[in-house]
């Protein structure tokens, strides 16, 4: 077995704050931080969506948070490394997440296959990460549309958050690209089946450049991320926080660490998308070797590109949180050939990943 470094606790300095550079801290800010302030968050924003007129958008605005309530979760860790500005942190990421799983409910069950409505909803992504931005009529080529204030009330909470980060106006155009990106992928991948493959991979064409060693679903799943995004908030907390770093951090986690995420929350969806008719980017391998070799190679380079970031150790943690989280979840054990690649990736794993699977196993049973 392979062994990290002693887990004694050690933080440095992301140029201010103490950042948790073990397992053992980050898991302890995890459960005394994060875990009640996103349940805190997602209280409040499940009392909103259950006085949702439209019958069906309240309850896909309740499934949204039922289902997907670790992604808000998981992303709020990016908290714990900034507690001062965790009140600011934890509402941003958790509004944006839940816009998120929200709108890929809407998008997955939707009652149209129309690209403008798809890119109409997501423009609210858009504009939450841009506080400069008026409300739009984000339902406007859709029948349901009376959701209460529902999402107007997520894009506000956003962009109020945002604006109170202080060196926000230097991360914002990374968010801003990288919204637009994950924007594309949910209006391509959900439109007609037969249009799907083709706009994905013309699409694909035009960045093929920025990401010369990926393949295009891979590609395309780094797109699905929204770490990047929740790194880069994190990083505007920082005075003076200049727009090279900021550019140095997107870069650091887009497109290897982006990737390797949701390819994980794919590889563990398969059965849910094939009986859905979803698509699923796991499914375009040749056999299941191929996919294990290629999420080893990402888990390689995000490992690598991470190197250059302050507080490195903090993001490789990440690193093995998202494999441990993924690899843990109970749709793995009904699903076999997932267990087996599940195993595959697991074999050799080091100490901190494996501590991760416990208390990933740990607070799902607790929650339950």
């Amino acid at each position: 077995m392979e062994f990290e470094e002693d887990p004694i606790l050690r933080v440095t300095t992301l140029s201010s704050g103490r950042v948790p550079q073990s397992p053992i801290k980050l898991m302890h800010r995890v459960y005394k931080y994060v875990l009640p302030g996103v349940e805190k968050e997602l209280k409040l924003l499940r009392a909103r969506a259950e006085a949702i007129p439209d019958e069906e958008l309240r309850n896909q605005a309740l499934s949204s948070m039922d289902s997907k309530k670790f992604h808000c979760q998981g992303g709020a860790v990016y908290a714990i490394v900034s507690l001062e500005h965790r009140h600011i942190l934890i509402p941003l990421i958790v509004s944006l997440q839940t816009i998120s799983d929200y709108l890929d409910n809407l998008c997955d069950r939707s009652t149209s296959l129309d690209p403008d409505d798809f890119r109409q909803l997501h423009q609210s992504m858009l504009d939450a990460v841009n506080p400069a931005a008026p409300l739009q009529d984000y339902y406007k080529y859709r029948k349901e549309n009376n959701d209460g204030g529902y999402l107007h009330h997520l894009v506000l909470t956003c962009q109020r958050m945002a604006s109170s980060l202080p060196s926000y106006s230097s991360v914002e155009p990374y968010v801003t690209e990288l919204v637009a990106l994950y924007s594309d992928l949910q209006v391509y991948k959900h439109i007609r089946k037969d249009e799907r493959e083709p706009m994905l991979l013309s699409w694909w064409e035009k960045q093929t450049s920025n990401c010369p060693d990926l393949k295009w679903n891979e590609f395309a799943a780094a797109t699905g991320s929204t770490l990047g995004m929740f790194m880069l908030f994190l990083a505007a907390t920082e005075d003076k926080l200049s727009a090279v770093d900021a550019a140095a951090i997107k870069s650091g986690y887009f497109p290897h660490v982006c990737a390797l995420h949701i390819l994980l929350d794919y590889l563990i969806d398969q059965e849910e998308d094939q009986e859905g008719g979803d698509l699923n980017f796991c499914n375009y391998y040749d056999n299941d070797s191929l996919l294990v070799d290629r999420l080893s190679m990402i888990v390689a380079r995000a490992r690598e590109d991470v190197k250059g970031l302050p507080a490195s150790r903090f993001h490789r943690l990440i690193i093995e949180g998202l494999l441990a989280l993924y690899l843990s979840d109970p749709k793995v054990r009904h699903q076999p050939p997932v267990r087996d690649i599940s195993r595959r990736l697991m074999k050799n794993s080091p100490l901190t990943r494996l501590f991760f699977l416990v208390n990933s196993i740990w607070i799902r049973k607790k929650q339950a």
